[in-house]
């Protein structure tokens, strides 16, 4: 059996921890630059804020209905995470985190167990111990136990917030009940495309032939009917490396001169170096993307991004912000007001099996240079140590006009409470 821990409406749950008095009042929070709705209490989905709302257009409604609004607080929200897994990990012997708020667990070995009896103990505890409240679906399969999590989230006050599909009616009522575009694997247009076949339940999918689903959707569509038939097909993964790093940014002003765009995409590079150094991965391609603020109709427009295939695989900071300036010297065009701009590094090589050159292969020589860099920086904080090329005086600052504090990761920020 697998279960699918999820907690529930996760960046608004840890707001509340340490704001017990915006329980069962609406929350959203957005995203970086203070830009999109990113997530949503239930009560903030009542009053009817959108999924990716902007902001700025939703004001008005944001104070109609008295919603409280949130900068992202990935400092909070990460520890958070760790503490829910860390839980979690003490209940199965293998676990595979899916996501910030997401994780599988492999029940094997527990036949003799009350798994509702079990689940209901798990959420006990993650909520006593964490403050944040989550749903299990526990089902013979990962795809099953998804629709299993979707029923304990959707109708708590039947299920105790712990479902388990443990016979074929079940299974059967489950996947009759799911919309096709709800099912975990299945994308906006394939969900098109079956509605357009009156494919509309899970239930409907896995009726399809497999030589059909196999064609339209790949081997992996026919695992994911499979899975959702009851028969064990996807397993549980490692934890992946990443296969491309991305650091991108919006600006807080429009800019125009080619030098501050430089001093920004070498801090994007600077950036994704110090990623595949931590993954201890090294990068062959490197692309370089600008562009203008579509938002500005009454502005030029210009778009364009290159890719550039490295003479030799690296890690360094040195060579990918030279590499990366390099390249945006070729796609840079004057009269332009430029808005974002951003850095991608792909095709990684392991950092222990990189193919050496024998003249033109730097990277060797800033191993040591890098090694202190990252020492410095991960002691005394993050950019103290900088390329002379980056502005020694800036830090990169988003827009976070609704910050709460960082209550369990900073020191500064840490609770009061007044006795």
């Amino acid at each position: 059996m697998f279960a699918l821990v999820d907690c529930n409406n996760f960046y608004a749950s840890c707001e509340r921890v340490f704001r017990p008095d915006l329980v069962g009042k609406p929350i959203v929070v957005l995203s970086n630059n203070d830009g999109c709705v990113i997530a949503r209490s239930n009560e903030a989905k009542d009053v009817g804020v959108p999924m990716g709302a902007p902001a700025f257009e939703n004001e008005e409604l944001f104070r109609k209905n008295n919603v409280h609004v949130f900068s992202p607080n990935f400092a909070l929200y990460g520890d958070m995470s760790n503490r829910v897994m860390t839980i979690l990990s003490s209940y199965a012997p293998e676990i595979e985190i899916y996501s910030i708020d997401e994780a599988f667990l492999q029940l094997a070995g527990f036949e003799l167990y009350n798994l509702q009896n079990y689940g209901e103990e798990m959420q006990r505890h993650v909520t006593k111990w964490t403050g944040i409240p989550i749903s299990v679906g526990i089902a013979p399969t990962k795809a099953l136990s998804k629709v299993a999590n979707r029923i304990a989230k959707k109708f708590p006050e039947h299920t105790k917030s712990v479902y388990i599909i443990d016979s074929e009616g079940k299974r059967i009522k489950a996947l009759k009940w799911l919309k096709i575009e709800d099912v975990w694997g299945i994308g906006r247009q394939h969900a098109k495309r079956l509605r357009a076949m009156n494919i509309n339940t899970a239930y409907d999918f896995t009726m399809l032939d497999d030589a059909f689903v196999r064609k339209q959707m790949s081997v992996v569509g026919l695992r994911l009917k499979h899975d959702l038939q009851g028969i064990p097909t996807l397993k549980m993964e490692d934890v992946q490396l990443k296969q491309s790093i991305a650091t991108t940014r919006s600006f807080h002003r429009n800019y125009t001169e080619l030098k501050d765009l430089k001093e920004r995409v070498t801090t994007f590079a600077v950036s994704c170096a110090e990623k595949l150094r931590s993954q201890r991965s090294c990068c062959n391609a490197i692309m370089v993307f600008v562009h203008t603020n579509g938002h500005r109709q009454d502005l030029p427009q210009y778009s364009r991004n290159i890719v550039v295939k490295l003479p030799f695989a690296t890690n360094s900071s040195l060579e990918l912000a030279g590499f990366a300036t390099q390249a945006l010297e070729k796609i840079f065009r004057q009269g332009y007001h430029y808005k974002k701009a951003g850095v991608v590094v792909m095709d990684f090589t392991p950092e222990n099996e990189r193919q050496l050159k024998l003249f033109d292969d730097s990277n060797v020589k800033h191993i040591p240079l890098m090694k202190a860099m990252d020492k410095l920086n991960a002691r005394y904080g993050q950019q103290k140590i900088k390329l002379a090329s980056q502005d020694l005086r800036r830090v990169w600052k988003m827009k976070q006009e609704k910050l709460s504090p960082r209550y369990t990761t900073n020191l500064n920020d840490i609770i009061t409470i007044h006795a």
